[in-house]
Formats: structure tokens, C-alpha cells, sequence
């Protein structure tokens, strides 16, 4: 509840402006405090995300390149992609192999006979007649025709029986289809075409089922019978490769690092597999690690070699923002972020530590190599911009206008002697990671795990700002609140003086 002041109606003293006067500096005060945990969040931001592109690069990329198998990608080529689909593993060997499809993977399929509710009556003659009416889901087997009494049976491609169901009449089309259901069999009744379908689940001869029963009037009666249905037998795949048999369940096989989906049966013909490094994979895979750093370091450069600002440049109050249009409020801010970072010594650190990894000479078969031995370095540094001086250029490469000209050392080397690249970035990988982790550990106090700068630090530094803010303002309302006693005391003194002066007049006759 704000607070009613009476003061100057004595004096004629504008005393509010006297008192705001006076407290103005200490608001100040407290407005640049708040002006300085603005610049502290703005710092924050900015840092939050920077670590994350330093965290991608560490756990994207230089966590898994340290590893060997990430660099032996393999590619296939079928010579008629219409036949088989092949993938091959990391450690699958190259050659060149011939393929047969003799067979696909069929699922077992039946389709039932027509079925029909029965009723059968006696003509004018003496004659039976069978009327037949749409059956559906819920016909009973005494309204198909059946009403005796047996045994449904149904095994499986092995033998095994998964089924043995009591029918009676009072059986229905629907308690059947539960029971194929629950031996994992696909089964459906069509009230369209008057039909039971059933197949099984998977491909496969050991998938493939067999439905038989005691008495076959009760199979004829759903449609089930030899004579009625028609069955497709389930069978296994079955492929030669380089002229050896192969069966599988169903059309992938899985055989020396390499998987095969067969997808048409050649009968007598063959064709051809092919198994090779994939260059263009690692390079790809090296390209994008390089991209990655690179915005990393693009990012730190600009950060860090902003343009310093002087103590006049701040965030804004509102009452600033006020006088401003918004985009100028925009610029203006931005222009302060974009230098908060400027000569930050933890920036310049991880920068400078970055960069020395990549520098740093490998030891490949008592060679010391470096990374321009495979056709990648930085630009000159004057021809290079502001962010650029530390980002890395791989020669010959068509997507960077710098060095596309220049020929491919990094592809050529791929292709003719895989290993040295291998072995080269794979270390290159493992320095750059435990650099990082290094960089990111834990400090009490100061950084948590996984972190590049220092955000427990500026977590409590901020928090102390509010506590700092709030404790000011309390103390400039107090003061506020003792000029306005100080003030108020005053006009009653001086009310007190009038009312005595008033009166000694009077007493003198002054009002005479």
C-alpha cells in the first residue's frame, strides 16, 4: 500500500523534487547493479551456447573418430539391384562374389471354400430343401451344417501341434478364428465373399501350418476341407553363393559380414556382388568433422576478437528503452553482447588449446605427420577473415571456394594407403577428446562436469546480484523514508512557529 505525503503546504517547498533529487544518486547506483547482472546473463547465454557446440563436436565427433572402426566403411553394389539388396559390415573383406535366388520366403495361405448358413426344410411333396443365407462371425457350426461332435487340429512346419480345439455345434466361426489367433496364426473371416482366410505370421517352412480334424464334414462345413480350400505352402528361402546353399526362414540372410535381402528368384542366373572400402564415406565422414570444428573455432574467433566497448556502452534501462525505437533498442543490445567476450581469458584458452591439438605432429610408423600432410591447413592469415584465421581448408575439396582448385591429397591418400589415414586421425581424435575432457572436468565451485566455463561461477555471482539489488533498494526506500520525516518534521516546526507568531501578534494588538 503506497505511502500519502503531505509535505511544503508550510514552507512552499516543492519537497518531492528536493527528496528525489537527493535520492537519485543512490538509485543510480542500484540501477547500474542491475545494468551489471543484465551484462552477467547476457554472458551466460552466450556461453550456453557455445558449450553446446563444443559438447557436439567432443561427443559427435571426436568421441567416436577416436576409434578405428569408424574409418573401414564398406560399400556393395549388386550388379541387378532387381535381384538382392546386400549391406556389408565394417569387417567385411573385399571381393567380388556370384548370387543365385532359387527361392523366396513364402508365408503358408489359406483360402477357405464358401460358406453359408443352412436351413433345411420339407417342400409340399415331402421333398428336403436346403435353403443357404449369409453366415457371419457368430454362425454356429449346427447353422453351417454341422452339429456332431470332433476334434480341430492344427501343427505347425516342424510338427508341432499348436491347436486342439473341441467343436460341437454350438461352436462359432468366431470362437475358431480365437483359437488360430492364439496359436499366432493370421485369421480372418470375409462376410463379403463368405470366406475364412488363415496364413501365418512369418515366412517359412517351420512358419507353415496344417488344419485338419476327426470328422472332415466339420472342416467342410467351415469351408476348411482339401476340397474347398486352397493352401500355399510356406517355404524357406533358399540362395547360392559362389555356387554354396543358403536357406533362410525368411529373404535376409546373414553370411561373412554380409546381409542379403533377396527380392526375385533368377532361377539358373546369377549375378554379381562387389565389396570395396567406401572412400567416400571416411571422406565424408573427415569433412564433417572439420565442419564442425570449424564453426566451433569461427565462433570463438569472433567472440573472443570483438571489438572492446567502453564503460558508457550498457544495457538499458527501461526508461532508456523508452526513448528508443525497438530495432534500435535491438542494435544496441546486440552490439554489447557481441563484445562481452572480447579478451575473455577462459574463450582464449580453449581456443588456444584447440588449436594446438590440431597443429601437433602424430607419430604414424615412426613418422611425425601433420595435418597438411593430407592436403588440409588454414588459409594464409591475411587472406582469411575475421573468423577464419583458425578454421581448417581441405584441398581440392568442391564445396570450399578457397582451396577447390587445389588437388585432393586427403582422397587420394584414402584410396592408396587407408591405414596411414586411419591411424593418423584416430589419434588426431583421442588428443582432441582427452584435450576437451580435460577442459570440461569438474571444478568446486567454479565449473561442473561437462562444461567449458565456468557456470557455477556465475550461477551464485548472479544469484548474489539479486541479493545485492534487493538489500540496495531496501536501503535507498529507507533513506527515502527518513528525508520525508526529516521534511515532515520540518513543516510541523515551522506550523508550530507560525501558530505562535500569530498569536504574539495578536496579543500585541496586532490584529487592531
Amino acid at each position: 500500500m503506497s505511502k500519502m505525503r503531505m509535505s511544503g503546504l508550510i514552507s512552499g517547498m516543492d519537497t518531492d523534487s528536493v527528496i528525489q533529487q537527493l535520492v537519485e544518486s543512490r538509485r543510480t547506483k542500484v540501477e547500474d547493479k542491475r545494468k551489471e547482472q543484465t551484462s552477467l546473463n547476457w554472458k551466460q547465454d552466450i556461453w550456453k551456447d557455445v558449450n553446446k557446440q563444443l559438447k557436439s563436436l567432443m561427443t559427435k565427433f571426436a568421441a567416436s573418430m577416436r576409434y578405428s572402426t569408424n574409418y573401414t566403411q564398406k560399400k556393395t553394389a549388386v550388379s541387378d539391384s532387381s535381384v538382392a539388396s546386400v549391406m556389408a559390415s565394417d569387417g567385411t573383406p573385399d571381393s567380388t562374389q556370384t548370387l543365385r535366388v532359387k527361392s523366396l520366403a513364402k508365408s503358408g495361405y489359406m483360402t477357405g471354400g464358401v460358406v453359408s448358413v443352412k436351413e433345411i426344410t420339407t417342400d409340399d411333396e415331402g421333398n428336403t430343401v436346403i435353403n443357404k443365407s449369409p453366415a457371419n462371425a457368430l454362425s454356429k457350426m449346427s447353422e453351417l451344417g454341422y452339429s456332431g461332435t470332433t476334434s480341430l487340429k492344427v501343427t505347425d512346419g516342424t510338427g508341432n501341434e499348436i491347436v486342439n480345439l473341441n467343436i460341437n455345434g454350438e461352436t462359432s466361426i468366431s470362437d475358431v478364428l480365437s483359437e488360430l489367433k492364439n496359436a499366432g496364426l493370421n485369421a480372418s473371416f470375409d462376410e463379403k465373399n463368405q470366406r475364412i482366410f488363415v496364413s501365418s505370421a512369418k515366412t517359412g517352412a517351420a512358419s507353415d501350418f496344417t488344419i485338419s480334424a476327426d470328422d472332415t464334414e466339420a472342416l467342410k462345413a467351415l469351408g476348411l476341407d482339401s476340397e474347398s480350400s486352397k493352401k500355399v505352402d510356406g517355404k524357406d528361402a533358399v540362395i547360392y553363393l559362389n555356387d554354396a546353399e543358403f536357406k533362410s526362414e525368411s529373404n535376409v540372410f546373414s553370411i561373412n559380414g554380409l546381409t542379403i535381402t533377396a527380392l526375385k528368384e533368377t532361377g539358373e542366373d546369377k549375378v554379381t556382388l562387389t565389396t570395396s572400402q567406401d572412400t567416400s564415406a571416411v571422406y565424408g565422414k573427415i569433412k564433417e568433422f572439420l565442419k564442425e570444428y570449424n564453426a566451433v573455432m569461427s565462433k570463438l574467433d569472433t567472440l573472443y576478437g570483438a571489438e572492446k566497448l567502453g564503460s558508457k556502452y550498457k544495457p538499458l534501462s527501461d526508461e532508456e528503452k523508452e526513448t528508443m525505437s525497438e530495432s534500435e533498442v535491438e542494435k544496441y543490445e546486440q552490439k554489447i553482447k557481441d563484445s562481452l567476450l572480447s579478451g575473455d581469458s577462459t574463450m582464449g584458452n580453449i581456443r588456444n588449446a584447440l588449436v594446438s591439438v590440431m597443429q601437433e605432429g602424430i607419430d604414424i610408423g615412426g613418422e611425425a605427420l601433420y595435418l597438411s600432410n593430407f592436403g588440409i591447413g588454414t588459409l594464409p592469415y591475411f587472406e582469411a577473415a575475421t573468423g577464419d584465421k583458425h578454421t581448417l581448408h581441405i584441398n581440392g575439396d568442391p564445396d570450399d571456394e578457397n582451396t577447390a582448385g587445389k588437388d585432393d591429397k586427403l582422397k587420394s591418400l584414402i584410396s592408396t594407403d587407408p591405414k596411414k589415414v586411419t591411424d593418423f586421425f584416430t589419434q588426431l581424435s583421442q588428443s582432441l577428446y582427452s584435450t576437451m575432457n580435460d577442459l570440461s572436468s569438474s571444478i568446486d565451485g567454479y565449473r561442473s562436469f561437462g562444461s567449458f566455463y565456468e557456470d557455477k561461477k556465475m550461477k551464485a555471482d548472479y544469484s548474489n546480484y539479486t541479493t545485492k539489488i534487493s538489500e540496495m533498494e531496501e536501503k535507498v526506500n529507507a533513506y527515502e523514508d527518513k528525508l520525508y520525516k526529516r521534511f515532515a518534521s520540518m513543516e510541523t516546526a515551522l506550523a508550530k512557529l507560525q501558530k505562535s507568531t500569530s498569536a504574539v501578534t495578536a496579543l500585541l494588538g496586532g490584529g487592531q
